[in-house]
């Protein structure tokens, strides 16, 4: 019969055995899912930036549609969003140009000064 030998005395001899072996694997592994993480992370960052340049090309042609096709004076002066059913460009006499609104902000209001 062989001699009977404790678990724990196999688990004294292993360990440092296995600590060994296990520790470049595991910091291997993580260092590996790390990278991948960052990785996609800069994936997603990009796909983001992509859309919303997308976006404002689409936006900027259909802004570019409506000022060609004569709609653009209208929706600049909000006269669609007033809804008061007043055509502000129709108004106008031909020979008018068109100016922008200006709007005071709240530090000219104030009188700040630097």
């Amino acid at each position: 019969m062989p001699p009977v030998v404790p678990p724990f005395l196999v688990g004294l001899v292993v360990a440092p055995l296995a600590k060994r072996l296990l520790k470049p694997l595991v910091r291997g592994a993580v260092k590996a899912s790390v990278g991948i993480a960052l990785e996609v992370k800069k994936a997603a960052h990009e796909a983001g930036e992509n859309i919303h340049d997308l976006a404002a090309e689409v936006a900027a042609d259909v802004v570019a549609a409506q000022v060609a096709s004569g709609d653009g004076r209208r929706a600049a002066d909000g006269a669609t969003l007033n809804g008061g059913g007043k055509d502000e460009a129709a108004d106008r006499s031909e020979g008018e140009a068109w100016t922008p609104k200006i709007r005071a902000t709240a530090g000219a209001v104030a009188g700040k000064s630097r």
